[in-house]
């Protein structure tokens, strides 16, 4: 057998800096975690370091300093096989109940006609087999976060992951407490069930969610609100190696979805006992589709049921709305989020859904690919959509990149939702081609600051060292990753090393940690709509989701910043059966637990209304 190997290379410069360390013991000074199922624990102090208040800079890159030695590799051989390009993800989700984020990523291996099927050997240069990775979160219990550090514990979590990886889902799909795992292949996927003890089992052909077209993002939701997650998954095209086709601009390059036929989504349906059933057909969500890449799932006209967002690849988006009774109507070209402002169709790589503005409803922002804007669609409270890409600020920086991993999240916990896009081009860059660059895929990413008045401002040049590597990014999670009160990111990096950007201003300003767990069931409750209430503002809306970005899996957590306010007057929950309860006494500063059942039951809510 003949393999078709490269040299690992650096695809941008990057060097550890001593200051980056010095800057990073600053950083994770402050904060405490959720222990378990807790209910409140107090933060603290929310002061940074002397070091770190004289570094202006919103994160620090610290994933070699706490463990995460991981590299993506995409098996590329000069062939150009399309899928080399478009993984891997990553998830932040808390496999072991400890009340910290631990870390799933999604592996590439060898690619071509003569590899044999499942021959994950490593790259030369590369240590053990080049299979999926979980990495377990060693934060003390006394949530001290300058003891962040992670251990790969791969190889007793029984997680045997060897496909060419994609995506990555996260959610409890059996409501016993522990968070299960979905991952998306080029080639068969992988449902691998959380036991409690440490390990997970696959249970992908027991419990019929199997699927072995390709896929890339997927995500749990309960879409029927019977209680159990149901899960969503979106397929690419029908490639294969065998039928890879030579594609050229100007030099050869990867190829596009055109030249491919896309294949359909599937919607399965959770039964409550370990399996799940396909109803793409009875849904309806099988009668039309594109090339997918990203998911998002968010209650988009406000009428209590969660609908299902898909981005498509140089193809019409999907707005799949819930209809409340098992099935889908797809509205995107008539609610407006389908084609940007000029009719045209665009490469939707990543996605999510978030309340930017304000005024409680869930606007859409979709990263594209280069000479395209990503795309903001301002939702106007009923599911009706108008690209304000350009009036915002967000759609002109964007023009040169290309765009995948996104999330809206309040980075400077000011209250107002921020943007990240990570980038990676998808075809091959002529400036970087002609310096004979090994990878010319290479770019460097973007933070957008929200300034509360419809408009964003790019903060790129000025956010600090964290930002100044060009490399191929793909997956990027979002979440408390020392559970210190601001938000984290996990940047996956196609052919390249991973990348943990902590926040390193953001608890400076207050802010308060939710955890939204059901009564009798012992998950988060994906879904949810929780309204924080404060004195001097408008309520600030946020969901209880994993979700979102690109191939990725989020924090289920809700942080909202509250800028300078020192307290709340109520927190809110819409619940995903409908029911609302309020909370007056949840501490600031702090993570707390609140549970379905333990707050004061109010009438029901429409789309953004809370009273104080």
């Amino acid at each position: 057998m003949t393999r078709r190997t490269r040299e690992l290379q650096a695809t941008g410069p990057w060097t550890w800096s001593a200051w980056s360390l010095i800057a990073l013991v600053g950083a994770a000074l402050g904060g405490c975690g959720p222990g378990g199922d807790t209910s409140t624990l107090p933060s603290a102090a929310v002061e940074q370091s002397p070091v770190a208040s004289r570094l202006d800079e919103p994160f620090v890159e610290a994933a070699a300093a706490v463990g995460l030695d991981f590299q993506h590799v995409n098996g590329m051989s000069g062939e150009f096989y399309f899928n080399e390009m478009v993984g891997g993800g990553v998830a932040l989700f808390d496999y072991d109940n400890d009340g910290d984020l631990d870390i799933y990523l999604v592996q590439g291996h060898l690619l071509g006609p003569d590899i044999a099927p499942g021959d994950t050997s490593p790259e030369p240069g590369l240590q053990g087999p080049t299979m999926d990775r979980l990495y377990r979160n060693d934060l003390d219990g006394a949530g001290n976060a300058e003891s962040l550090a992670f251990t790969d514990v791969t190889d007793e979590s029984g997680l045997d992951a060897r496909g060419y990886g994609m995506g990555v889902a996260a959610g409890d799909i059996d409501n016993d407490g522990w968070v299960d795992l979905y991952v998306s292949n080029f080639g068969p996927n992988q449902l691998w069930r959380n036991n409690g003890d440490g390990t997970f089992s696959d249970r992908t052909v027991s419990s019929g969610a199997d699927d072995a077209r390709w896929s890339v993002s997927s995500a749990f939701l309960d879409y029927d609100r019977d209680g159990w997650l149901d899960l969503y998954v979106g397929n690419y095209v029908n490639y294969s190696v065998a039928n890879n086709v030579e594609c050229f601009h100007n030099v050869r390059t990867y190829c596009g979805p055109d030249g491919f036929v896309p294949v359909p989504d599937r919607l399965f349906r959770n039964r409550g006992d370990g399996t799940f059933e396909d109803v793409t057909a009875v849904s309806q969500v099988g009668t039309e589709y594109g090339p997918a890449l990203g998911v998002a799932t968010a209650d988009l006209d406000g009428n209590g049921w969660i609908d299902i967002y898909v981005a498509n690849d140089l193809s019409e988006n999907r707005s799949w709305m819930n209809q409340g009774d098992g099935t889908f109507v797809n509205t995107g070209l008539f609610n407006g989020s389908a084609l940007n402002d000029v009719g045209d169709a665009e490469a939707g790589m990543g996605v999510d859904a978030g309340d930017f503005d304000g005024d409680g409803d869930e606007d859409l922002f979709i990263s594209h690919l280069v000479t395209q804007t990503n795309t903001l669609y301002v939702n106007d409270g009923t599911g009706l959509f108008e690209d304000q890409s350009v009036r915002t600020g967000l759609g002109p920086p964007s023009l040169p990149f290309t765009g995948f991993g996104t999330a809206w999240f309040d980075y400077d916990n000011d209250g107002w939702l921020d943007v990240m896009v990570v980038n990676g081009a998808v075809d091959l860059l002529p400036s970087l081609v002609q310096e004979r660059d090994p990878y010319p895929l290479h770019q460097t990413n973007q933070l957008f600051h929200n300034l509360g008045n419809g408009r964003f401002e790019d903060m790129s040049d000025r956010a600090g060292a964290a930002f100044e590597p060009s490399e191929v990014s793909r997956g990027a999670a979002f979440g408390d990753v020392d559970n210190d009160g601001d938000i984290d990111v996990v940047v996956t990096n196609n052919n390249g090393p991973v990348r943990l950007l902590l926040n390193a201003t953001g608890n400076r300003n207050h802010w308060i940690g939710l955890r939204m767990m059901g009564a009798s069931v012992a998950r988060d409750m994906l879904g949810t709509r929780v309204a924080v209430v404060t004195a001097d503002r408008s309520p600030v809306w946020r969901r209880v989701r994993s979700d979102g970005s690109y191939a990725s899996a989020n924090d289920p957590r809700v942080l909202v910043g509250l800028g300078a306010a020192e307290a709340v007057t109520a927190v809110r929950a819409v619940w995903t059966d409908g029911r609302v309860e309020e909370w007056t006494d949840v501490t600031v500063d702090a993570w707390t637990t609140l549970r379905q059942g333990t707050g004061v039951a109010v009438g029901p809510l429409g789309q953004g209304q809370v009273s104080p």
